[in-house]
């Protein structure tokens, strides 16, 4: 992997991770499965990558942290992961912004030569 796709990998975790629980609260290891899944593979997110960001973005506000133990079931309590009010705002920009960028860089590397 080069670094520039290691860059923009560790660059877009913030939305992704706001997008996915702002559908539904999730867990860590149900994050690194979705995410895996829904990029067909592109994203092999590692716990010492993803829960970083998670603690990130709870000390920004951004995410709550809570325990919850599935009833009739003998599990241990797993720690989830909700949106705040401030995330979803934040959300809201960081869609804005991916969107702007995004076009931007096609917009470039489409264009004519220089």
């Amino acid at each position: 992997m080069s670094e520039l796709e290691k860059q923009l990998k560790k660059g877009v975790l913030n939305i992704v991770i706001l997008k996915m629980i702002n559908e539904k609260d999730m867990y860590g290891y149900e994050m690194i499965q979705i995410i895996d899944e829904k990029s067909n593979g592109y994203f092999k997110l590692k716990e010492g990558s993803l829960y970083p960001v998670l603690y990130r973005l709870e000390d920004e506000g951004l995410i709550e942290s809570y325990w919850n133990k599935e009833p009739y079931k003998r599990t241990v309590p797993r720690k989830y992961y909700k949106i705040t009010n401030k995330g979803i705002a934040v959300l809201k920009v960081y869609a804005e912004e991916w969107n702007d960028f995004l076009m931007g860089t096609k917009s470039i590397l489409k264009g004519e030569s220089f």
